[in-house]
C-alpha cells in the first residue's frame, strides 16, 4: 500500500489502479463536500433573501459564490497548491506540523508559537467531526418531510436511531463496508448531476452565474449584514474540502484529483445550478430545493441514497478523527489511548473507543439541541473556515521552508488568507446561532493538548534531573557488582542517555540485576513511516547492557516486542528468548506542588488527572501484560 501511496503521489500509478483509487477517494475524501448539496444552497439563497422571498439576484449570487468558492478554495488552494504540502506522501495538519517540526518547539520561540496554532488547526477537526454527521443525516432525512409532512416528529428519533448505529458499529471495524463507500458515492454523484440536469433545463437561465459578476455585483447592493450572511452558508460548499489534505496519506494526489475534477466537481457544481434554476422558476421550493427538484416518484429512493450517503460522509468524519488522535498521541501531542487495530486494511484500520464515543455524545448533543439542519447551519462552518486559514498559514511555511521564492509566496498564499479571512468573518457572525459549539469543543481539545504537552515537557526535565548517568552507572556496576539474575529484562526508558529512573531503583532495593539487559526507546520520527532498515539501533553499555532504540513514523503502529524480535533476527543481541523476557516499566505518578514548574497549579492537577487515566506503556506499545513488571515512581512537578 505503502508503494502504491507512493507512486500515486509522484504520479506513476498505472491507470487502472488510479481509476480504482479515484474510486475510492470518492467515497472516504468527497463524501463530506458530496453531500453538502443537501443543506448549502437552500441556507446560502435563504441568507439572501435576509428572510423574505428569494429573488433571481439572490439565486444568481448564491450559486456564482458557490461556484468561485468550490473552484478558488477546493480547486485552486487544495487540490493544486495544498497537497503538494506532503509529509513523504502523508498530509494532514499534523502531517505539516511534523514537517516544520514544530513538536520540538522551545519555550518562547516562533516554533512555539508555530506549534499552538497547529494544535488549535487540529482540535478544530474534532469540533467538524462533531457537526459533520449531524448536519448530514438530518438533512438526509429531513427528506422525509416533502411528500410525508405528517413524519416530521419521527425525522428527530430516526436521525438519532442512524447516528447511534453508526457510532457503535465502530468497534467491529468498518472494513467490510469500507469496499462499498465508493461505488455508492459514485451512485450518489450521478444522481445529483442527473438532478443537476433537470434543474438547468427548467431555469436555463441560472447559466449566467458563472460570471462572477453576479456574486460581486449582488455583495455589493445587498449590505454587509446580507452579504456576510450569504457568504457564511454558501461556505457550507466548500466543507470537506479539507478531507482532500487529510486523506493524502490514503491515495495519493493523482487519484484524489482524478476524483475531484473528473467526477465530484462536475457533478456539485450540475446540482448547485439546477436547484439554483428550479428556484428561479419555482420560488417557493426554498424550504428544500434539492429534494423537490426530483420527480415525485424518485423522492424516497433519494431520500434512501442521501441516507446512505451521509452515513459514508459521518463515517469518513470519524475514522480521520481516529488517525488524527493516533497521530498525535505517537507525536506527544495527546495522552495515550486505547487504540484497537481491527481486521480491516483500509478504512476502519483502527478504533479507539474514548473518541469515538465523545464524538458520538458530541454529535447526538447537536441533534438534539439543534433539532434541524436549518438551526444547526449556524454551527456549521465556522471551525473549518478557520482551519482552512490555519492551513494557508502552515503551507506558507512549508513552501518557505523547501525554498521557494517570498514573493511568489507571498503573493499566492497572501490571496488565500484573505479569502479565508472572509469566509472567516462571515462565519464568524454565526458564533451566538450556534457556531460557538464547535468552537467550544475545539477549545477543549486544544486546552487538553497544550496542557499535556506542557506537562510532558516539564516532567521530561524533572525525570532528567533524576536520572542517573551513564558514566555512573558503570562505575557503580564495576565497583559493586551486583547479583547478576537469570535471564532477561527490558527497561522501557523515554530517553535515548541516561539511566531510566526503574533501573536505578531496582539495583537500590535489590542489589541484583539480570543477566542481560536492554533499555528500550521508542522514538517517533517526523516522517510518516521508517523504512525497516532505519527502525532498529543497538548500542553497547557495558558487559550485558544494551541499549535498543526502535524508530517509527507518526502513522505506525509502535511495537518493542517486533522490535526486539527483529534485532534478535539480525544478530545485534545474542543469547534473548523473546518470550522470556521481563519488561520492567516505570509507573509514574505525577504530583502538583506550589513550586516553581511553568504551569499553573490547576494545570498541572488537570495534567496529573489525565496521565493517571492514559492509557498504560505496556499496553500501547503491544508488551504482553505476562510479562510486565511495574515499579512506582512518584514525580513531583
Amino acid at each position: 500500500m505503502d508503494a502504491i501511496v507512493h507512486e500515486a503521489s509522484l504520479g506513476h500509478m498505472p491507470p487502472g489502479l488510479r481509476l480504482a483509487g479515484a474510486l475510492a477517494a470518492l467515497g472516504i475524501v468527497y463524501g463530506d463536500i458530496g453531500t453538502s448539496p443537501l443543506y448549502a444552497l437552500k441556507e446560502a439563497v435563504k441568507a439572501a433573501s435576509a428572510e423574505g422571498a428569494p429573488t433571481s439576484e439572490a439565486v444568481l449570487g448564491a450559486v456564482s459564490v458557490i461556484l468561485w468558492a468550490l473552484i478558488l478554495i477546493v480547486s485552486l488552494k487544495y487540490a493544486i497548491l495544498i497537497l503538494r504540502a506532503d509529509n513523504r506522501g502523508e498530509g494532514g495538519i499534523v502531517a505539516m506540523l511534523a514537517l516544520l517540526h514544530a513538536r520540538e518547539a522551545p519555550p518562547r520561540s516562533g516554533r512555539a508559537l508555530l506549534l499552538i496554532v497547529g494544535l488549535i488547526g487540529a482540535a478544530l477537526l474534532y469540533g467538524d467531526g462533531a457537526i459533520t454527521p449531524a448536519i448530514s443525516v438530518l438533512s438526509a432525512i429531513e427528506g422525509l418531510k416533502v411528500d410525508a409532512p405528517e413524519v416530521t416528529r419521527f425525522v428527530l428519533p430516526i436521525t438519532v436511531a442512524v447516528l447511534v448505529g453508526l457510532f457503535a458499529v465502530q468497534r467491529r471495524g468498518t472494513g467490510f463496508i469500507g469496499g462499498v463507500f465508493g461505488p455508492v458515492m459514485l451512485l450518489w454523484f450521478a444522481a445529483i448531476a442527473l438532478l443537476g440536469i433537470r434543474g438547468v433545463i427548467a431555469g436555463p437561465g441560472i447559466l449566467a452565474a458563472i460570471n462572477p459578476a453576479h456574486a460581486f455585483g449582488f455583495m455589493l447592493h445587498a449590505g454587509l449584514r446580507v452579504s456576510f450572511a450569504m457568504l457564511g452558508a454558501a461556505f457550507l460548499a466548500v466543507t470537506g474540502g479539507e478531507a482532500m489534505y487529510a486523506d493524502l496519506g490514503h491515495f495519493g494526489r493523482v487519484p484524489i484529483r482524478l476524483a475531484w475534477f473528473a467526477i465530484a466537481l462536475p457533478c456539485l457544481v450540475l446540482n448547485y445550478f439546477g436547484q439554483g434554476g428550479y428556484l428561479l422558476e419555482n420560488p417557493s421550493a426554498l424550504d428544500n430545493p434539492f429534494y423537490q427538484l426530483a420527480p415525485g416518484w424518485a423522492h424516497y429512493p433519494l431520500v434512501a441514497l442521501a441516507a446512505a450517503a451521509t452515513v459514508i460522509a459521518s463515517q469518513a468524519i470519524i475514522s480521520g478523527a481516529f488517525s488524527l488522535t493516533q497521530q498525535s498521541i505517537q507525536l506527544g501531542f495527546l495522552p495515550r489511548m486505547q487504540v484497537k487495530h481491527t481486521a480491516s486494511q483500509e478504512i476502519g484500520q483502527i478504533y479507539i473507543p474514548f473518541v469515538n464515543w465523545l464524538l458520538a455524545i458530541a454529535t447526538l448533543g447537536a441533534v438534539i439541541a439543534f433539532r434541524s439542519s436549518d438551526a444547526l447551519a449556524g454551527a456549521y462552518g465556522i471551525a473549518v473556515s478557520a482551519l482552512m486559514a490555519i492551513t494557508t498559514v502552515l503551507a506558507a511555511l512549508v513552501a518557505l521552508q523547501w525554498g521557494y521564492n517570498p514573493m511568489i509566496v507571498l503573493a499566492v498564499n497572501g490571496a488565500f488568507i484573505v479569502i479565508d479571512l472572509v469566509f472567516f468573518a462571515a462565519n464568524s457572525i454565526k458564533l451566538f446561532e450556534g457556531g460557538w459549539f464547535p468552537l467550544a469543543l475545539a477549545g477543549l481539545v486544544a486546552f487538553l493538548m497544550l496542557t499535556w504537552r506542557r506537562g510532558q515537557i516539564v516532567v521530561e526535565r524533572l525525570r532528567a534531573e533524576m536520572r542517573q548517568p551513564e558514566e555512573e552507572l558503570v562505575g557503580e556496576l564495576r565497583a559493586t557488582p551486583p547479583i547478576r539474575l537469570p535471564g532477561t529484562a527490558a527497561f522501557l526508558t523515554g530517553a535515548t542517555t541516561g539511566v531510566p529512573l526503574p533501573i536505578t531503583r531496582f539495583l537500590r532495593h535489590n542489589h541484583a540485576l539480570h543477566e542481560r539487559v536492554l533499555l528500550v526507546n521508542v522514538q517517533t520520527t517526523e516522517t510518516p513511516r521508517v523504512a525497516i532498515e532505519q527502525r532498529l539501533e543497538v548500542l553497547p553499555v557495558i558487559g550485558g547492557i544494551n541499549r535498543v532504540n526502535l524508530r517509527y513514523g507518526f502513522t505506525e503502529r509502535p511495537d518493542i516486542p517486533a522490535g526486539i524480535r527483529l534485532a534478535i533476527t539480525r544478530g545485534k543481541i545474542e543469547g534473548v528468548d523473546p518470550e522470556a523476557i521481563s519488561y520492567i516499566i516505570g509507573r509514574e505518578t505525577i504530583i502538583p506542588s506550589e513550586r516553581p514548574s511553568g504551569m499553573a497549579r490547576w494545570r498541572e492537577i488537570i495534567f496529573a488527572f489525565v496521565q493517571r487515566n492514559s492509557e498504560r506503556g505496556a499496553t500501547y506499545f503491544g508488551v504482553p501484560a505476562r510479562q510486565v513488571v511495574q515499579i512506582g515512581t512518584e514525580i513531583e512537578m
